[in-house]
């Protein structure tokens, strides 16, 4: 029985043994696979990196995608998403943006020299050769008047305004006049069909026969078409529907249309062909997209009025070529717009009798004076007195408020005070300081001012009557329209008299409020 045991033990143990060896020839079988597979991940890594190394880069070192939060009025990044942007203050103005992974090789532009499209070299400013820049009509000579006397080559001319203002009317307009004068142009359309740039055309009675049209959003693919037909006047309808394929971005965000703008600048100097880009604009009326954009183009015009009134007006509020802050005034029609050869008569109002709150000021805009009324509603408050100011600046009215009570005795610390210009026009000189408060007191007095009674004027805070640019123009302006009194400060006063006008210069507030108070009981 012993040896029976000693047997089954024995037999068990040498069972044992040999599963011992088996796991112990597995492990080790595993151990050279494991060495073998790196051995051969190894070498198969390193012949790989010497026979085709970009792959063995993209393969290997492929960075994940990155977001940031970009935004669209600044165009700065951010890296998670705020309400404010840090840099420019804008609410609300952040989206996200998936970042391109970054490459070795990066696309070179076709033209240097930046966005004139020159060469980069060195040299003396008097061995630059001066060459006279050649102008183009428009056709609408209000027009080539905000433009610095037309349309000079290879200039770049960005225009904004709100939607349904006139701006696609008035380049389809200026393209169909050029194109009949023997300039070709070329329309390029990315936010209309080209049917509906026929149809416009056919309502407004426009010549079509030689004007050129195209709807392309491809700034590559403009570009090529312009260096082929090589047009006098190019126009771009807008700037917000371009986009170039260097990027990746959507149309209308920030890099999209600097990139886009910048193509297109450098191709106008290069080429010397004239480019018209319309630009859309925000809420608060600025132009849409990034503040840069107003940098590269050569000239800025601003449509001004309202949608529902009959009148328009361009203003230029950036030119390299002309005058800044020139004013054009075009009148609505069922053909399109049409120039107004004496923008005065359209915001003065004639009465059958004076009325009392209504002057006319003589303003100037650019290098035009213009004759404006000026009406001024001061009434009880009922409550918090309220300061309404409607074409000119709020602030402005507060301080000539406050110089008016402190120089002039005219107290309106109680009243409501309403002050509007006829017209929609917006003045933005100080020459309209003194016919703001003369409106003022005679409102608030309920003393009306002669009809042919004509002022301008700088207030300051000390109540002096200061001199404002361009002074004898002005007064040109209201004796060509018939105006039989003006009041205006000393510096500004001719030096020989006008015949058949009365002129009366002041020096300080109180004195042109008693000379037109006076004024007003003699012609009363």
């Amino acid at each position: 029985m012993f040896l029976s045991l000693f047997h089954a033990i024995s037999v068990h143990f040498v069972f044992l043994f040999c599963i011992f060896l088996q796991v112990s020839s597995l492990r080790a079988k595993i151990k050279f696979g494991e060495n073998l597979c790196k051995k051969l991940y190894f070498h198969t890594a390193i012949a790989t990196f010497f026979t085709h190394p970009l792959i063995y880069i993209d393969t290997t070192q492929m960075s994940k995608v990155k977001t940031v939060y970009r935004c669209e009025q600044c165009g700065t990044d951010h890296p998670k998403w705020a309400g404010q942007c840090s840099e420019c203050g804008e609410w609300n103005s952040l989206l996200e943006v998936t970042l391109a992974p970054a490459t070795t090789h990066r696309a070179q532009p076709k033209m240097g020299g930046g966005y004139a499209g020159q060469a980069a070299t060195i040299t003396t400013l008097n061995k630059v050769s001066v060459s006279h820049e050649t102008r183009l009509a428009t056709g609408i000579g209000e027009f080539d008047r905000v433009l610095g006397g037309g349309l000079v080559t290879g200039s770049v001319v960005l225009i904004g305004g709100d939607p349904g203002i006139g701006k696609s009317t008035i380049l389809l307009q200026t393209a169909t006049h050029m194109a009949a004068a023997q300039s070709s142009a070329l329309y390029v359309t990315g936010e209309e069909s080209l049917s509906q740039v026929a149809l416009r055309a056919h309502r407004l009675e426009l010549p079509t026969e030689h004007l050129k049209v195209m709807a392309e959003t491809c700034v590559e693919r403009i570009c090529e078409v312009l260096a082929q037909e090589r047009p006098a006047v190019a126009i771009l309808d807008s700037i917000q529907t371009l986009y170039t394929e260097t990027l990746q971005s959507a149309p209308g965000g920030v890099s999209q249309i600097r990139e886009s703008a910048a193509l297109l600048t450098r191709f106008a100097k290069n080429s010397g062909t004239a480019l018209f880009i319309v630009g859309h604009v925000t809420k608060e009326g600025a132009l849409a997209g990034p503040r840069v954009l107003e940098h590269m183009v050569d000239c800025v015009l601003y449509f001004e009025g309202q949608s529902d009134s009959r009148y328009r007006m361009i203003r230029a509020v950036k030119n390299r070529f002309g005058a800044v802050n020139e004013l054009g005034v075009f009148g609505m029609t069922d053909k399109g717009l049409r120039e107004v050869a004496n923008p005065s008569a359209i915001f003065l109002s004639r009465y059958d009798e004076a009325i009392p709150g209504s002057i006319v000021m003589i303003s100037r805009e650019g290098t035009r004076p213009l004759l404006v009324e000026v009406q001024a509603l001061v009434d009880d408050a009922h409550g918090q007195p309220r300061r309404v100011a409607l074409g000119l600046e709020q602030n402005r009215l507060n301080m000539l408020l406050a110089v008016m009570h402190r120089h002039g005795g005219v107290q309106t610390s109680g009243q409501d005070v309403y002050v509007n210009v006829v017209g929609g026009l917006k003045i933005t000189e100080t020459g309209s300081d003194l016919a703001v408060l003369l409106a003022c007191a005679s409102s608030l007095r309920g003393k009306a001012l002669p009809q042919q009674l004509a002022v301008f004027g700088e207030v300051g805070l000390s109540g002096e009557i200061r001199p404002v640019p361009n002074g004898q123009e002005r007064l040109k302006e209201a004796i060509k329209h018939g105006f039989k009194y003006i009041i205006l400060p000393r510096g500004n006063a001719p030096q020989k008299p006008v015949p058949n006008v009365q002129i009366i210069s002041v020096a300080r507030l109180h004195e042109a409020l008693t000379e037109a108070m006076n004024l007003s009981e003699e012609l009363a």
